[in-house]
C-alpha cells in the first residue's frame, strides 16, 4: 500500500511539476549540480514565481539555468549547493552539500492549480532527487552554516544593470540577514557546463527537431497563393503540438513578398502571393529543449530563376560551412580563419552580384551559428572550438529588399562522440528541387 502511495504521489507531482515534461534521470541533474558546485562554491538559486495577473499562453515556463540544475518546473522553490571543504583553523569542514527548499502548500490554492509537493513528505527527496529538502523558510540559516569561517561569497545569478531576475527579491531578504553577504555571477560557469550536451539532453533536442521537421513538412505542402501567412503558422504549432511540444521554442517567423527580407518579422499577417518566396523561420520546444529550423519556399511551388540562383548561394554557403568543419579547431562566428561564419561569407561574396552588380555579402546581415539547448539561442561559451556534445545551427541568409527575395535555410546540428558533424534536420528537404517536389507532394 506505501508502494501504491508513494508511485501516486510522484504521478501528481509530475503532473503538477513536470506539466507532462519528459524528465531526465535525477542522476544527471545530481551530476550537474556537483560539477557547478565544484566550479564555483556555494551557490543559491531561485525558482521563478508564477505572475499574479493571467496566464501567459502557455502559462509558467521555468529559468533554464534553474531547470538545467533541477529538473523541476514548478515555481517558487530554491536551490542550495556547495562543495565539499576540509577543515581550516576554526571553520569547520563539510561533505558536498545540496539542499532543495520548497515553499509551504497551500490547500486551497491546490484546488485551482492541483497538489504540490511540501518538504514536510518524508518522500520528498526520492521524489525530486535532491539530498535533502527543507522548508523554504529555513534558507537564510542553512546558508549561514555553509558560508560560515569562509569567505562569504554567494554564486547566483546577477542581474545586470536595470534587469532583474527571479533571484533579486530573495537575494535582497538573503543580504538582510547577513550584511556581509557579497555576490557572484554565476551564469558564467554554468554557460560553460551547458556548452556540452548530455546524451539525455541530445534526446531531447532531436525530439524537438523531429517534430519540428515534421511540422515544416505540412507547410510545405500547405504553401500557397492567397494563403496567409498566419494560417501557415497556425499548422506549424499544431503541428509540433501533437508530437508533444510544449510551446514553440520562440515566435514563429512566416514571412512573404517583401517580409521574407526582414529578419525578425512576426505579424504573420500577409497573404501569400504568387511568385513571392516565403521565409518559414519555426520551431518547437520538447519538454524545455528547443529546434530552431528555416526554410525559403516559393510561394507558386517552382522557384523563378532569380530567386533559384539566390538561394542555390545560400545553400552552397551552408555546405561550404559544413564541409569546412574540424571538430576541436572549429569556432562558430568572428573572422579567423577556423570561423565557419568567414566561410560561408567569403562563399556568399565569391558568387552572385546584386542588381548593381556589388557582391552579395552585404545581404548576409546576421550570424551564421549559434547554440541551441534548453534556450534556443543558448548562453554557451563562444569562445572554444566546437568539439563533442555541442549542439548548434548552421543558417546563412541572403535578403534583398529591392528584389523581395529573402532566403534562408537554417539545421540544427551536434558533434558526436567522435567528432563528426551531425545535422539533426537533414530528413527536411534544403535543395531547391527536392523542396519543389515536396511542395506538390512528391
Amino acid at each position: 500500500m506505501r508502494n501504491l502511495l508513494f508511485s501516486l504521489l510522484i504521478l501528481a507531482y509530475a503532473c503538477s511539476v513536470g506539466a507532462a515534461l519528459e524528465r531526465q534521470s535525477a542522476t544527471d541533474y545530481h551530476a550537474r549540480r556537483e560539477a557547478l558546485a565544484k566550479k564555483a562554491g556555494v551557490v543559491v538559486l531561485f525558482a521563478g514565481v508564477e505572475s499574479e495577473g493571467p496566464n501567459d499562453l502557455y502559462g509558467f515556463r521555468q529559468d533554464d539555468n534553474y531547470y538545467y540544475l533541477s529538473g523541476i518546473s514548478e515555481p517558487g522553490s530554491a536551490l542550495v549547493i556547495a562543495p565539499a571543504v576540509e577543515a581550516k583553523g576554526e571553520a569547520p569542514a563539510h561533505p558536498y552539500t545540496e539542499i532543495l527548499f520548497l515553499p509551504p502548500r497551500n490547500r486551497v490554492q491546490e484546488k485551482w492549480t492541483g497538489p504540490k509537493l511540501g518538504a514536510e513528505n518524508p518522500d520528498a527527496a526520492k521524489i525530486t532527487g535532491f539530498d535533502r529538502v527543507e522548508e523554504m523558510g529555513k534558507l537564510p540559516d542553512e546558508v549561514t552554516k555553509l558560508i560560515s569561517g569562509f569567505r562569504p561569497v554567494i554564486y547566483t545569478e546577477v542581474a545586470a544593470h536595470g534587469e532583474t531576475s527571479a533571484s533579486t527579491e530573495p537575494l535582497a531578504f538573503l543580504k538582510r540577514t547577513n550584511s556581509f553577504l557579497s555576490f557572484q555571477d554565476v551564469k558564467p560557469a554554468l554557460s560553460a557546463l551547458r556548452t556540452v550536451k548530455d546524451t539525455g539532453e541530445m534526446s531531447l533536442i532531436r525530439k524537438a527537431v523531429d517534430a519540428s521537421v515534421a511540422a515544416h513538412f505540412s507547410a510545405f505542402k500547405a504553401v500557397k497563393p492567397n494563403v496567409t501567412e498566419r494560417e501557415i503558422s497556425a499548422l506549424l504549432q499544431y503541428e509540433w503540438g501533437k508530437r508533444g511540444c510544449e510551446r514553440p521554442a520562440y515566435a514563429p517567423i512566416v514571412g512573404s513578398g517583401y517580409y521574407s527580407t526582414v529578419l525578425h518579422y512576426s505579424d504573420d499577417s500577409n497573404s501569400m502571393k504568387a511568385g513571392d518566396v516565403v521565409v518559414i523561420d519555426a520551431a518547437g520546444e520538447y519538454s524545455m529543449y528547443a529546434a530552431d529550423i528555416t526554410r525559403t519556399l516559393p510561394v507558386s511551388g517552382h522557384f523563378t530563376a532569380r530567386q533559384r540562383e539566390i538561394y542555390d548561394i545560400v545553400l552552397g554557403a551552408q555546405e561550404a560551412a559544413i564541409a569546412a568543419f574540424q571538430s576541436g579547431k572549429s569556432t562558430l562566428n568572428g573572422d579567423s580563419e577556423t570561423s565557419l561564419y568567414k566561410v560561408a561569407k567569403d562563399y556568399i561574396k565569391s558568387h552572385g552580384k546584386d542588381l548593381h552588380g556589388q557582391p552579395l555579402d552585404q545581404y548576409f546581415i546576421h550570424g551564421l551559428s549559434h547554440y541551441i539547448g534548453l534556450n534556443v539561442h543558448d548562453p554557451n561559451d563562444y569562445k572554444v572550438p566546437l568539439g563533442p556534445g555541442m549542439a548548434f545551427t548552421i543558417e546563412p541568409g541572403i535578403y534583398i529588399p529591392e528584389e523581395n527575395i529573402g532566403v534562408r535555410i537554417e539545421d540544427d546540428f551536434y558533434v558526436d562522440a567522435d567528432g563528426k558533424l551531425i545535422n539533426l534536420s537533414a530528413a527536411l528537404p534544403s535543395k531547391a528541387v527536392d523542396v519543389e517536389k515536396a511542395m506538390a507532394g512528391k
